[in-house]
């Protein structure tokens, strides 16, 4: 699990139905010697937690690591030898990084499954699969809705993956917002097989947007923090925007917040972004249960 970009739809179909299945109790356990390795080597709350807390509700055996302090690396080991070493502990890695294309590279090294929780501002396929979920619960489908994106579309992971993932289903209409500067990369939009429209302005959402996706200013990503100051607090969805909304529609957000998102908009039931969290377990469940059992 690498990248959004290898997915098509019949898998997606299957792990979101598993998905189902592990929210109802209705699933086979897997052997109960199999065992994942939490390779976390950036800071991680949600993505961390509920990758933990799958592997436990699976059986699995976990060892982890919460950052690259807590491995040789701060001794001075290589990347690979640790991803190497690890892969003679456990059955499956998870791993997280600060840097593109570290997962790609890991799976290359190690002789067991990989699964990318992250790795810098390339991808982050299982976020994706879990807003996919998400809006397919909701609504009963993904197919045909109107998106609105709104958020810096250069360095976020989440949306990469997420515009990826769009390729196997049939939107009506995505729109992206976002400051000039933020836009997303050309190595990201020639992979896409719809149109977006881009827009610098909230006034780019669209009065019937289905699904409004919402994320932070990626800070930990800017090189430079004046460019960071010269972008920060581009966009802010208030209680307004949400209102504006038709009474379906829903906002998502694959947190952490920051201040991109108002609060006064986590009573209203447009706000799905505590959903969208907490489907992060039933979603990894079914991604390191369809692995493993395929190796199995």
């Amino acid at each position: 699990m690498i990248s959004a970009l290898e997915l098509d739809r019949a898998r997606i179909d299957k792990l979101f139905s598993l998905s189902d299945k592990f929210k109802r109790g209705a699933v086979k356990p897997l052997d109960r010697s199999s065992s994942v390795a939490l390779a976390f080597f950036e800071p991680s709350t949600r993505t961390f937690s509920s990758f933990e807390m799958a592997a436990m509700k699976l059986g699995l055996s976990v060892t982890s690591m919460r950052s690259d302090k807590d491995s040789s690396m701060a001794k001075g080991e290589t990347f690979a030898d640790t991803v190497r070493m690890l892969s003679g502990y456990a059955d499956l890695i998870v791993i997280r990084s600060r840097f593109d294309g570290s997962a790609r590279f890991a799976s290359e090294v190690s002789g067991k499954a990989i699964i990318n929780a992250g790795d810098g501002q390339n991808e982050h396929p299982t976020q994706a699969l879990i807003d996919m979920y998400t809006i397919k619960e909701h609504f009963g489908k993904a197919d045909n809705l109107t998106y609105a994106i709104v958020a810096d579309l250069r360095h976020s992971r989440t949306t990469n993956s997420l515009l990826y993932m769009l390729n196997n289903f049939r939107p009506k209409a995505v729109h992206i917002i976002s400051p000039p500067q933020l836009k997303p990369l050309e190595q990201v939009t020639s992979r896409l097989k719809y149109e977006c429209e881009w827009s610098d302005s909230l006034a780019g959402v669209p009065g019937d947007v289905d699904v409004l996706y919402v994320n932070r200013l990626q800070k930990e990503r800017f090189q430079d923090e004046m460019e960071y100051n010269s972008v920060k607090g581009s966009y802010y969805i208030d209680i307004r925007v949400a209102e504006r909304m038709p009474d379906d529609s829903i906002i998502l957000d694959p947190l952490p917040r920051v201040d991109e998102l108002d609060r006064a908009i986590d009573g209203t039931d447009k706000a799905k972004y505590f959903v969208q969290a907490a489907n992060g377990v039933p979603i990894r469940q079914a991604i390191m249960y369809n692995l493993l059992s395929e190796r199995q």
